[in-house]
């Protein structure tokens, strides 16, 4: 798939936003089909395997992490979702259900653009790729080895593990909730601290100043990223 004639289909109801994303897009060589609810959006996803998908949180018939839940019961297409300021709990709960990125609105079009390139690059990247490479940073997921340049990082299991489920969703946005699960299991669900504390570990071994970290991003109140590249 070539990014350049990818298919993104927008669902939102706002028809400034539709036109606008459909304008824009269009000009950046993407092909754009639009759907005003979450059923049309489910119907059309399901009728034009589109390679991405921005959805709009607030829709009249079913809210967005409905969409999402949906959605990933038969398909794994990027969805980046658009939300307000005022819907934090929505957001991480859409993220935690299966959407790859999140905008607040109001949001610049150049964000919008990076977003999806990243997007569509993981995509087609080759699934179970065994070594991720970010910058200097080597993580070889068979050998379950971190480079740091030419040099071994020495990890403690735990802060392996985080570091590796970044790794395998370098990127994407993942929440603090699925870090938690995914590491220490559902008992762990709101203990949010602990990824704090691993996290800060991590970024003392890896980044050159881990008060501005290059390799492991911070998304607010969110979660975390591996950077893209």
């Amino acid at each position: 798939m070539s990014e350049n004639k990818a298919t993104i289909l927008v669902i939102d109801d706002e028809p400034q936003i539709q036109k606008m994303l459909k304008v824009s897009l269009s000009a950046h060589n993407y092909q754009v089909s639009a759907a005003e609810t979450g059923q049309e959006g489910i119907n059309l996803t399901a009728l034009l395997s589109p390679d991405l998908i921005v959805l709009d949180l607030g829709l009249p018939d079913m809210d967005g992490q409905e969409v999402v839940r949906r959605l990933r019961e038969w398909c794994n297409t990027p969805i980046i979702i658009l939300t307000a300021h005022n819907q934090e709990d929505e957001k991480i709960k859409t993220l935690d259900a299966g959407a790859d990125d999140y905008l607040t609105k109001p949001f610049s079009l150049g964000e919008l653009l990076a977003r999806i390139r990243v997007c569509l690059r993981r995509t087609a990247a080759k699934e179970g790729e065994p070594i991720v490479h970010v910058g200097d940073l080597t993580i070889d997921l068979v050998q379950r080895q971190v480079l740091l340049g030419d040099q071994e990082v020495k990890l403690t299991p735990t802060e392996y593990d985080i570091l590796k489920i970044l790794a395998q969703h370098h990127g994407k946005v993942l929440t603090h909730h699925h870090l938690l699960q995914a590491v220490w299991g559902d008992a762990y669900y709101n203990d949010t601290h602990y990824i704090r504390v691993y996290v800060g570990q991590l970024r003392r071994k890896i980044e050159e100043n881990p008060a501005r970290p290059r390799y492991i991003l911070t998304e607010s109140g969110v979660g975390y990223r591996l950077a893209a590249h």
